[in-house]
């Protein structure tokens, strides 16, 4: 399950962000003793931590995040990956045993419904979160319908990223930014982990107006019980 080794955690800045930079901003923030004593992470026992180790180094991705809405699912439900009921259609147990075409669409290629998502709704903040939740960890129990992977994208989702409406026009836009990033210590990459996996990630959700960092954690692998989240300001 996930929920022993996710973390959700919120800090606040009083400089003004410029998206153009981000690596700089990415850097300063794991470099910040504030972030230093209290941003949680998993060691390779499983035991939750804190980041600690100094900082040099920081690779940064911009993830798209645009939606406010989740019309993003809607070809899944029309492609044959879901019954109309809502359950995940599974794949012939003699080709693929224990698994469902929601997976397939997810991770194969050659899938025939891989291309039901386009490309740029796949690279966006929400679909990652729900490609998350569905793939799940390292013990993982599927669900059998898909209401509580898109529910569960739309929590986090709503909880991580601000939105804005136009006085004049009344269109809700996101006014986030969103950034995929992994620390570099003195020895290699530090944070989100040592080891890879793509379901180990750390995602920094800013709120350029508020001033807000959002802190998105997970580390694949069984661990320990996740406490509560801290505030640092």
């Amino acid at each position: 399950s996930m929920l022993e080794r996710i973390s959700a955690q919120a800090f606040n800045f009083d400089q003004t962000f410029q998206a153009y930079r981000k690596n700089e901003f990415a850097l300063h923030f794991f470099q910040d003793p504030c972030v230093k004593k209290y941003l949680k992470m998993l060691n390779t026992s499983g035991v939750w931590i804190t980041l600690g180790n100094e900082i040099t180094h920081v690779d940064v991705e911009v993830v798209p995040c645009t939606k406010v809405s989740v019309d993003i699912f809607d070809p899944i439900f029309s492609s044959g990956i879901v019954h109309p009921s809502g359950h995940i259609v599974k794949c012939y147990h003699e080709v693929h045993p224990d698994f469902d075409e929601l997976r397939m669409m997810l991770l194969e290629e050659d899938s025939d419904h891989y291309n039901v998502v386009s490309p740029c709704d796949r690279q966006e903040f929400l679909f990652r979160l729900f490609k998350h939740i569905v793939l799940g960890g390292e013990l993982c129990q599927y669900e059998d319908i898909i209401s509580p992977y898109i529910e569960t994208a739309k929590l986090i989702y709503k909880n991580l990223v601000s939105v804005q409406k136009n006085s004049e026009t009344k269109e809700i836009k996101v006014v986030s930014t969103v950034l995929q990033v992994s620390a570099y210590d003195g020895n290699g990459i530090y944070y989100p982990s040592g080891r890879d996996n793509e379901q180990t990630f750390a995602y920094l959700c800013i709120d350029p107006f508020k001033r807000h960092v959002y802190v998105l954690y997970h580390s694949f692998g069984v661990g320990l019980f996740s406490d509560n989240s801290l505030l640092c300001s």
